[in-house]
């Protein structure tokens, strides 16, 4: 992988968001602010990757632990800074190290004993972004209601809606 295949999309990402932000007063200290962790914590983690799959030639799995742990934890990082949900997204640190163990499952001997602390680990993260995605639902406002209140009416209306197999025209 070239320097030039990481730091083009970088760039190109970098002048599209300076390019938007004109009119906001957009300033270098507010992309750090932002996007401190596509810029410091997601090159670590694709570094390890790239270590593991060019320069060892996938003779050290063990690389995919931190490179898995560090781009789930940049991506959950990102995610929350930009959106400004923490308390939705901390669950995603418990999946980190899944993850992390789940790439060495698959690139390493697969170990069958990994899956115990991979699948512990997701499902009480699933479990954490449930509970705290359905309270963040029920708390958050969308014209002043719960936004929770505008997911029910609007699956209720389309479980109203009759189809035929046949034909794409509904009949009543």
């Amino acid at each position: 992988m070239s320097k030039k295949a990481i730091l083009g999309p970088l760039l190109i990402l970098l002048g599209a968001y300076l390019l938007l932000g004109q009119g906001t007063g957009m300033n270098s200290g507010m992309i750090f602010a932002y996007f401190w962790a596509s810029l410091f914590i997601l090159p670590l983690g694709l570094f390890f990757h790239w270590m593991y799959f060019s320069m060892t030639h996938g003779k050290a799995p063990g690389l995919l632990i931190p490179g898995g742990v560090l781009v789930t934890v940049a991506i959950v990082c990102q995610v929350a800074m930009l959106f400004d949900s923490w308390d939705v997204m901390w669950p995603g640190f418990i999946l980190a190290p899944a993850v992390g163990l789940l790439e060495f499952y698959f690139f390493g001997g697969r170990n069958r004993w990994l899956l115990i602390p991979i699948n512990i680990l997701t499902v009480v993260s699933l479990l954490f972004f449930a509970v705290f995605s359905i309270e963040a639902l029920t708390t958050r406002t969308f014209m002043e209601q719960p936004l929770l209140a505008f997911v029910l009416i609007g699956l209720g209306a389309l479980l109203l809606i009759p189809f035929n197999k046949r034909s794409k025209v509904s009949k009543f």
